[in-house]
């Protein structure tokens, strides 16, 4: 009980302190294709991530290079026949010989099962980047009709080619994971514990935004960053987002 009140507690001061600051973007919007659209929500950021900051997530993001192959067996010298008097005393203690080599092949045998089971299991990015977002700074929240706000973990923005600005979000919880009104319509759901949202706002006029509720995600290698993999064919979250 004395944790949860603490805690609580922790979460207060954050917000108070991030609303004390002089905010860098604050937006409105409407939430569409959702199974209870019409939502007001408001995005407040504080201030934009850093440079070390976004190359964490790009790196979380970026798989691991392949083992390199193992090394080609060494050969093996030519054997040479032994001297009759060896060859006698071969024979006189083949039966022994057999036995060890029965034993030798036991042991190879357990010795190779265990090594096999100790294989370091491959890293899955995805869970390498939920873990980078989630020990991010809170630098702003999402405010949905939910009791609580989502913390953006990740904030970035440029000029897009029309004159508006490009911006992507990341939280490190599922938007809607536990109100059945934020459910998305429309495209095939992904299973990801973050949110990533990208919005694109035209110059001088109301914009929209996408999030990975039932988007991929990838890098953005042109401009270094996380984004949406086909923002194009992705149905929009947000609507009518604007600055307020």
């Amino acid at each position: 009980m004395r944790s949860a009140v603490l805690s609580l507690a922790a979460s207060v001061f954050l917000v108070t302190a991030l609303s004390a600051q002089q905010q860098v973007l604050k937006l409105t919007a409407t939430s569409v294709n959702v199974a209870e659209p019409g939502n007001a929500v408001r995005i407040d950021i504080a201030r934009w991530s850093t440079n070390p900051e976004r190359d964490q997530l790009l790196a979380a993001l970026t798989p691991p290079a392949p083992a390199p192959p193992p090394p080609p067996p060494a050969p093996t010298s030519e054997v040479t026949a032994p001297p009759a008097d060896a060859a006698a005393g071969a024979a006189r203690g083949g039966r022994g010989g057999a036995r060890g080599a029965q034993g030798a092949r036991g042991g190879t045998r357990g010795g190779g099962g265990r090594g096999g089971g100790n294989a370091a299991p491959a890293l899955d990015p995805i869970a390498t980047l939920t873990a980078a977002i989630s020990k991010a700074p809170t630098i702003g929240y999402i405010w949905t009709n939910e009791v609580a706000g989502y913390g953006i973990k990740y904030a970035w923005r440029a000029p897009a080619t029309d004159g508006g600005e490009r911006i992507i979000l990341a939280t490190n919880r599922r938007i809607g994971a536990n109100a059945l009104s934020w459910s998305p319509v429309g495209g095939t759901p992904t299973a990801y514990e973050f949110t990533v949202v990208e919005i694109r706002l035209p110059r001088g006029g109301s914009g929209e935004a996408k999030a990975s509720l039932n988007a991929s995600i990838a890098i953005d290698n042109q401009a270094k960053t996380i984004a949406l993999e086909n923002y194009a064919t992705a149905p929009p979250l947000l609507a009518r987002v604007s600055h307020r």
